[in-house]
């Protein structure tokens, strides 16, 4: 039998429409807040409001499982669309790294529309996992974010496992020049939920809310993959020469903090220079092994901000035969 504590357990199950939520990032990246969401802070802001809608305690209120649904193209067209293949892998360890399962299916050309591509079947494997890990899982409250009504059969199967249903939904139109469709939610997918919040209005610019601000992360975090950065090299007469990313003098130093979901970490190096350099994740093609305490060579970049790191590149078993000496004072070569 459930202890007081136990049945007082709220689990939450999570399940992303890919498409949907792509076309919402779209419009909080380029056209509202400049920002895209983050993953962490959707996740919090959701077990806040099942916390609320539920009237439990949050340390009650536990995400156990989320899934993202989306179709995906073919490594061979991804590569011929600019960096899909980078921004593809970016994508996939940021859900990684917050916990989210992800499926996808092949997008196939669409016969109907020449030149145009369509996902296929991922729908049905989106309601097919929600209805049963819903029922394996015994999620006390399912959060649906999409605007879909072919998911209304969905919602209301959950409903008669017991589970109650959160739908997350957007109302929001994007500039009239760009010629993109308004983003919405079916009517009835709305009415037929028990909890339903319509996140456009939470997540409006002018909301300075502390729990709003946490699902966003402010891109001037994320560098432009086709910038091209002016490295510094300093002379042993402190005389600073600039130069083309690949020629620059290089550093040795830890990483002391990383952030794999805003993509971005700090470096200490090793002679006292640079106590606390930032680096991003396209400067180093190993940022998913990296971790707090790794040894690294870098060289020094400038961006608008100032100093950072570049072409990072992690020196654990590096051919040179570098010996790291524990009190991390001095590297050897």
């Amino acid at each position: 039998m459930l202890s007081n504590t136990e049945d007082k357990l709220i689990r939450i199950g999570v399940f992303y429409d890919g498409s949907y939520f792509s076309r919402v990032s779209q419009y909080y990246r380029y056209y509202d807040r400049k920002a895209r969401i983050s993953i962490k802070g959707l996740h919090d802001f959701i077990r806040d409001k099942v916390a609320e809608a539920e009237n439990a305690d949050i340390r009650h209120c536990q995400l156990i499982d989320a899934h993202y649904f989306r179709g995906r193209y073919s490594a061979y067209e991804a590569a011929k669309r600019d960096n899909q293949l980078l921004y593809d892998r970016i994508f996939d360890d940021i859900l990684m790294y917050a916990g989210v399962v992800t499926h996808y299916l092949p997008i196939f050309p669409d016969k109907l529309k020449v030149n145009q591509k369509k996902e296929k079947g991922i729908d049905v494997w989106y309601a097919l996992e929600a209805f049963e890990l819903t029922m394996l899982k015994q999620f006390s409250v399912v959060v649906l974010i999409t605007g879909d009504g072919d998911y209304l059969p969905l919602v209301k199967k959950i409903n008669t496992l017991g589970s109650r249903v959160m739908l997350l939904h957007w109302n929001l139109d994007f500039p009239f020049e760009t010629g993109l469709s308004p983003i919405r939610a079916n009517a009835n997918l709305i009415s037929e939920v028990n909890y339903e919040l319509s996140m456009g209005e939470y997540m409006h610019s002018e909301n300075n809310d502390p729990i709003i601000e946490n699902m966003f992360i402010a891109v001037d975090e994320e560098e432009d993959f086709s910038k091209k950065f002016t490295v510094t090299e300093t002379s042993g007469t402190g005389v600073n020469h600039e130069m083309q990313a690949g020629d620059g003098s290089l550093n040795t130093g830890h990483v002391i903090h990383i952030d794999f979901e805003r993509g971005i970490g700090n470096i200490a190096s090793l002679d006292g220079q640079f106590p606390n350099i930032i680096f991003f994740r396209n400067q180093t093609e190993e940022f998913a092994e990296l971790e707090r305490g790794s040894y690294v060579s870098f060289s020094i970049g400038q961006n608008a901000k100032g100093p950072m790191a570049v072409r990072v590149k992690s020196m654990e078993g590096d051919e040179e035969g570098y010996v790291y000496s524990t009190d991390e004072e001095e590297l050897e070569s």
